[in-house]
């Protein structure tokens, strides 16, 4: 899944937020009962830890839906008015770079974005533009992906928050 492994890639980057830890650090980091839109829904395992918290997903998406009310859409294809009333858009998006780039500049035009991949991508060259984009980098670190599997991912991970206008360095978070 990760730059060090040697196990082939899950169809679509498709690697459920099954460990409850992802979102225990995103919390802090939300107003209660915060209104969200949910682009790489999945199989439904963030919108259920978030629920879980009090937050209301106002609508989810996904190229795959894997779990009933998901409505199929690329989520380069929504706009602002697609997020019905969310006041930001929270997801665990593919880390395939040329999609996760643009799904970065596409979203964080519309709404403030909340995207957890790897926390080593803040540190790389091809983050530079986009970076201006960040508001928060909130680290994660080792997550598990796999259900019935022992182990976590080999790479850390962080929660980045994205908006549209340039705001200067990003303040950083870790963990707790």
């Amino acid at each position: 899944m990760g730059k060090r492994s040697a196990f082939a890639r899950v169809e679509k980057d498709f690697y459920s937020t099954i460990d409850p830890r992802a979102v225990a650090a995103l919390l802090p980091h939300l107003a209660p009962e915060t209104r969200y839109c949910e682009p790489y829904a999945g199989a439904g395992d963030l919108i259920a830890h978030l629920g879980a918290a009090g937050h209301v997903c106002t609508a989810r998406y996904d190229v795959d839906p894997r779990f009933d009310g998901v409505e199929r859409r690329c989520a380069l294809t929504l706009g602002r008015a697609d997020a019905r009333g969310a006041t930001h858009f929270i997801t665990n998006p593919p880390w395939t770079r040329d999609l996760l780039h643009a799904l970065i500049a596409h979203l964080s035009a519309l709404l403030p974005t909340w995207l957890l991949f790897d926390a080593d991508w803040a540190h790389t060259r091809q983050a530079g533009e986009l970076m201006k984009r960040c508001r928060k980098v909130v680290s994660v670190g080792r997550l598990k992906w796999i259900p019935g599997s022992q182990h976590t991912g080999k790479d850390n991970c962080a929660w980045y928050l994205f908006g549209f206008a340039p705001l200067g360095a990003p303040r950083f978070y870790g963990r707790a």
